[in-house]
């Protein structure tokens, strides 16, 4: 169940991607992750010392990883493994991704650290976590720019731009269902409100809204950064308008959604500099 406040779009864009911190649903997940792929393998009875592949790696994050005193280590599998998960549920939260990037480095056994690596980058993507596992090390995907581009525009006072970039951050950051296609709509749409202000034309499309706007020079936009969103427009649209957009696209993702958040409050920030500029008033 989401909060009021999530719902509302009020919590920071960090806090709905995370970037700077891990909520408790996606710790737990990831642990998750560790105890099918690797925990749930430990023979918890038997001693550290034995050669299996799996108590090497119990060894090496007592040693490499934790980089405690080897004649310290617990004596039973059970034993060392309490002591790590103690350790993850106590650490801040970028040790968790070193932790899980230090077992998936150090897993002998290829095959398991590739499905592994896959199954964390679904949890991580769906709990709308910024990092992924890319050429096997956890790495951010979602940039400082990024977020501070939907939070800029997320600032406009303009009502119909703000609601429909509100809903789609959203319908993107609903972690138990997430809609990327209408969360991708919802952004075109907040350009399409802009574009309809400016051309003061409340029926435009924004296809015909942004020939207006270089037709009677109404802002100025670079002519290839025209073509661009015209092209964005098209992909979410079909003859019947963008209501009905994408019914034919059932393969969206997250990063598709993200990018159209991303590039359609670029666009937005853009616009409205270029509108206050020209002396263009909105709203």
């Amino acid at each position: 169940m989401r909060l009021f406040s999530q719902r509302k779009g009020i919590l920071p864009v960090k806090s709905v991607i995370q970037v700077d911190g891990m909520d408790g649903d996606l710790r737990t997940k990831l642990w998750n992750a560790l105890s099918m792929y690797y925990w749930a393998k430990v023979p918890r009875w038997n001693s550290v010392s034995d050669s299996s592949w799996l108590q090497m790696l119990l060894r090496k994050i007592w040693d490499d990883y934790f980089r405690r005193p080897i004649d310290k280590l617990p004596y039973k599998c059970g034993e060392a493994y309490d002591e790590i998960r103690k350790y993850y549920f106590g650490c801040p939260w970028y040790e968790v991704y070193d932790l899980v990037e230090f077992i998936c480095s150090n897993d002998d056994d290829r095959s398991n650290s590739a499905k592994f690596m896959d199954y964390c980058n679904f949890v991580l993507e769906r709990e709308l976590s910024a990092y992924r596992f890319v050429g096997g090390k956890i790495t951010q995907i979602t940039s400082e720019r990024e977020i501070a581009e939907i939070e800029e525009a997320l600032e406009t006072p303009i009502r119909p731009v703000n609601e429909h970039l509100k809903t789609a951050l959203d319908l993107l950051a609903d972690r138990k269902s997430p809609n990327y296609r209408n969360s991708i709509k919802e952004s075109i749409s907040a350009v399409e409100a802009i574009c309809k202000l400016i051309t003061k034309n409340p029926n435009a499309t924004l296809g015909d809204a942004l020939d207006i706007i270089e037709r009677e020079n109404k802002v100025k936009i670079h002519p290839a950064l025209k073509r661009a969103f015209d092209s964005m427009y098209g992909y979410t649209s079909t003859a019947e308008g963008i209501r009905h957009g994408l019914s034919d696209e059932p393969n969206l993702y997250f990063e598709d959604a993200k990018f159209m958040l991303v590039s359609c409050s670029g666009f937005i920030n853009y616009l409205l500099a270029k509108s206050s500029k020209a002396g263009t008033k909105l709203g």
